[in-house]
Order: C-alpha cells, then structure tokens, then sequence
C-alpha cells in the first residue's frame, strides 16, 4: 500500500487548510528477478537488421495504471548507454485473442503464445511524435556472458530446432522505463514485449524459470508462461524459445513493472465504464486531480482520455 500525501503539514491539516485526505492506493509490482545468464534473445525493431521481437507474460489480477517498467539485455562491449537510441513497447492477449484462427501457423504450437496483433492502445515509443515513453539506461555489468543466444536462427517448423547460436559476452544493461502517459488494462493475462534499438542487436536476458526470489510469484491459478519470439519471416506466429528453438528451457526473460491498481474500475464495453472508472479513481486518490498527478497522467483531460480508452471494448 503507498499513500499519496497533500503538500501541507500536519498543523495545517488540523485547522482544516486541506478539505480532505486522499485515500489509500493499492501499488502494483510484478518483476522476473534477476538475469539468470543462460540466454540473450533478440529483441530489436526494423532497421538495418530483420524486426525480431521476445516477449514474456505477467499476470493482472485488478485493472492496473502501468506507470514504469524495466528491462535487462546485453549490448556489444564497447558501446555506452548513450548509443541505445529507441524503446518500443508492445502489450498482447493470449492467443486466439486478436488472432486469425482460421489460417494454419507455420510453428509447433500457438498455445499460450502472444497474439498476431498488439493491443494498440497499449502500445509506447520513444520515437513517436510526441514521445510515449522515456527511458534512462544503466549499465549494470561489463563482460556478461550468456551460454546461449537467439538472434537470426528463428525457423517456421519443422525445422524450429537450430539449438541457438551460442554463447555470448557483452554489457549488462539496465533500461528504466517511465510511460507517458501510462498503459490502462483490464485484469487479465498478458505479453510484455519491449524492443530495443541500438548498434549490433539488444540481446534480451533471460530470468530464471520458476521464478525465484527478488522475483514476483504468479497469483494462484494463473501459470507463469515461458518466453517467445518471433522475426518478421515468422510473423504473425511466434516460437517457444526454450521448448522450440533451443530444447534447454522453458525461459522467462528479466523484466518489472509497476503501477498502480484500481480496484473497483468499470468493465470495457459497459455502458457505465468510464464514470465507474472515474469514480473508483477519485475514491482512491481522494480526488480525480490527485488520481491524474499520482497516476503519472499529464493532466485530468489526459487521465480522461486515458479511461477512454481503457473502457474500449
């Protein structure tokens, strides 16, 4: 629980200067734990090299504003922090959602894969105009190595199986995410994919599988999935890294989120959505611009637009 304080003091609260204490916020954290060192997957978006993307699923169990996140990958020895360029992230159903059913995949399995498609309005990046995400980056490690990596051998079946391509030393890099404005989402199960754009590749790293500690379990009766990847041959299909393409995992891949859950919100689709919503907000923050300002919205209109879009079916 974090509570949102009023810029007064205490005096000033007991002659009554400030109306009304906000309530009480529910914080949201879910992270992976730490590189485990067995994997760097390719995550990188269009350029001079082929669109790959990794992706690995987290669990919401009440809608949730998801204000920041943070991903670890390696780049090349040699490289600064300032040579990342461009973040993107994309947020995915669970296959079938937002899939075409009726066409036969090229991998071994689509089950508990991440959609065809993005939830588009999930979707944020650093290079769009105006910017939807920011992000500062910290080198954590010189000289990591991986036992194995996945960069270009992503093959459609029945020839998935290439068992990697090898091991792997660079920098350990850090990416701290902040979304502007935040992603929205219903309470459900989930695919975060971030891409990376930075000079010879961001090799996604992995985190252990199960999940251990400083990691977040999965709430009961939801199964903490295994890492995917796909490249823009394989699209809109996806592989199991570790099942598929490498037989050494399953693997998860090392992220966190954060945020802040709104217990209460309405359901998209209903009718009532956006003034249940807005209601739930303002009782938890103790006022809808107290909801805009601890939510990290740049304004009401913002947060406005941003339950709008929230209540979309």
């Amino acid at each position: 629980m974090k509570a949102y304080i009023a810029a007064a003091s205490a005096a000033a609260l007991s002659v009554g200067l400030v109306a009304a204490a906000p309530a009480m916020a529910d914080v949201f954290s879910f992270s992976t734990g730490n590189p485990d060192g067995k994997l760097g997957s390719l995550s990188q978006p269009p350029g001079p090299g082929l669109e790959t993307e990794t992706a690995d699923d987290f669990v919401l169990t009440d809608a949730t504003v998801i204000s920041r996140a943070t991903v670890h990958g390696l780049i090349a020895s040699g490289l600064g922090v300032s040579d990342i360029k461009q973040v993107e992230v994309e947020v995915y159903h669970i296959f079938p959602i937002d899939s075409d059913t009726t066409r036969k995949p090229a991998v071994v399995t689509r089950v508990n894969s991440p959609a065809d498609i993005e939830i588009g309005a999930a979707t944020r990046d650093s290079g769009a105009s105006p910017a939807t995400l920011s992000f500062g980056t910290i080198l954590v490690e010189k000289s990591f190595k991986v036992l194995n990596t996945v960069v270009n051998k992503i093959n459609p079946a029945p020839n998935q199986f290439t068992g990697g391509e090898g091991p792997a030393t660079g920098d350990e890099v850090e990416i701290d995410i902040t979304f502007t404005p935040p992603i929205f989402l219903p309470a459900g199960h989930y695919f975060f994919r971030p891409e990376v754009q930075v000079s010879g590749g961001f090799l996604y790293l992995s985190a252990p599988k199960p999940i251990v500690s400083p990691g977040t379990p999965f709430p009961a009766g939801f199964a903490d999935l295994q890492s995917w990847i796909r490249n823009a041959k394989l699209s809109p299909d996806w592989s199991r890294i570790g099942t598929d393409i490498t037989g050494q995992g399953p693997f998860n891949a090392a992220f966190s989120l954060a945020g802040d859950t709104i217990p209460g919100a309405g359901t998209p689709g209903q009718p009532n959505c956006h003034g249940k919503t807005i209601s739930a907000m303002a009782h938890e923050f103790g006022g809808i611009k107290h909801a805009a300002l601890s939510l990290g919205f740049f304004s009401v209109d913002a947060l406005q637009n941003g339950v709008s879009k929230f209540c979309q079916p």
